[in-house]
This record gives C-alpha cells, sequence and structure tokens, in this order.
C-alpha cells in the first residue's frame, strides 16, 4: 500500500495481524533532525521508506509484534577533509519486536538481536525512521579520495623565507655593549 508520507500514528498490530508492507516518499524538509545534518542542502530531497509488519509465535506460544523498517537517502554533507560537498547513501533496514513494557523491553534488548521496542497503539514511524537514518550517519564524513588536493600545511610559503633571514639575537647585544661579535672584550679594555 503506497503512501503519501510515513504515518506518525500507526497500528502496529492492525499492520502485523494483516502481514502487509506500507511504502512511501517523504522530502527530507519534513525530518527536522535529519534535515540539519544537511545543513539546510537540498531540503527537496526524497528519502524512500517501507515497513511491514509481522505475527510471529514465540517459544513462549504468544504472538509477537514485529515491524520490518526500510529507509534510502542520499545526503549532502560536508567532507571533514576537504571541506567540500558529498553524498553519502544511508541505506537501513532494521527489524524490530514489540514488547508490553519498559522493563520487558530494556531486560530483552541486550541480548537480542532485533531491537526490542515498547508496544504502541499509536506508533510513530516518523520518527522512527529518522532516528534510523541518524544513527547510520558517519561520525566524520569524508570521501575516500577527495576530489581536490588537501592542503596538509599550516604554513604559508613565505614562512619558511622569513625564518631564514632571523639574526643572531645576541649581536645586537653585542653592537649595544661595544663588542664586535667576532671579539671577546671591548676595544681599550
Amino acid at each position: 500500500m503506497k503512501q503519501e508520507s510515513a504515518p506518525t500514528r500507526l497500528d502496529l498490530k492492525t499492520l502485523a495481524q494483516s502481514g502487509n508492507q506500507i511504502a512511501g516518499s517523504d522530502m527530507l524538509s519534513k525530518f527536522e533532525r535529519l534535515s540539519q545534518e544537511a545543513r539546510g542542502q537540498a531540503a527537496d530531497l526524497p528519502i524512500d521508506w517501507s515497513a511491514r509488519g509481522e505475527i510471529r509465535r514465540a517459544q513462549t506460544g504468544e504472538d509477537q509484534v514485529w515491524l520490518h523498517v526500510a529507509a534510502r537517502v542520499s545526503m549532502p554533507l560536508v567532507c571533514q577533509r576537504c571541506l567540500g560537498p558529498m553524498d553519502v547513501a544511508l541505506d537501513v533496514s532494521p527489524s524490530f519486536r514489540f514488547v508490553a513494557t519498559e522493563e520487558i523491553a530494556l531486560a530483552q534488548d541486550e541480548d537480542a538481536e532485533e531491537d526490542v521496542l515498547v508496544f504502541s497503539r499509536e506508533f510513530n514511524l516518523a520518527a522512527l525512521i529518522e532516528d534510523e537514518l541518524l544513527m547510520a550517519l558517519p561520525l566524520i564524513p569524508r570521501h575516500d579520495v577527495c576530489p581536490t588536493p588537501v592542503k596538509l600545511s599550516a604554513a604559508d610559503a613565505g614562512f619558511d623565507e622569513t625564518s631564514l633571514e632571523k639574526t643572531n639575537p645576541f649581536s645586537a647585544l653585542a653592537k649595544l655593549q661595544g663588542l664586535n661579535p667576532g671579539k671577546s672584550r671591548p676595544e681599550g679594555a
């Protein structure tokens, strides 16, 4: 089923019982935190997403609600090496199992391969998609090979020339004392 945008109030149980998939495309500008990472660039980029619900029988015999999410976007970021623009392809596809309380989720999440979340009748799928894409962002975005050569020096060319032209600081002191730099005593002493 095609959607205009990711629902902010999704009935997880109904979706899981039907086994249907919903899919859609949202503009990057709809996701405030993710848009901030793009630093206002290309807010009209599409984020393609899909979500499929499923009911699985647990070993205990009870039914569990599962949600399988996929989302894709090409994020415009700034390379931290050359400071040039770069696009980073984000493609996430996590699965989530839902439990009744926060205590159960905390107890089971560490040992489970899937993410464990608390069941809600009005689940915010848009926020979940944004969270997953934010977590997929690189900590330090950078090109494998920057398109322009990166200047790896903090000094400029004129810096080396001025350091070679420096004079001996003691020669000025010697002149003040009336000494020649080559002699140890003043003349006439």
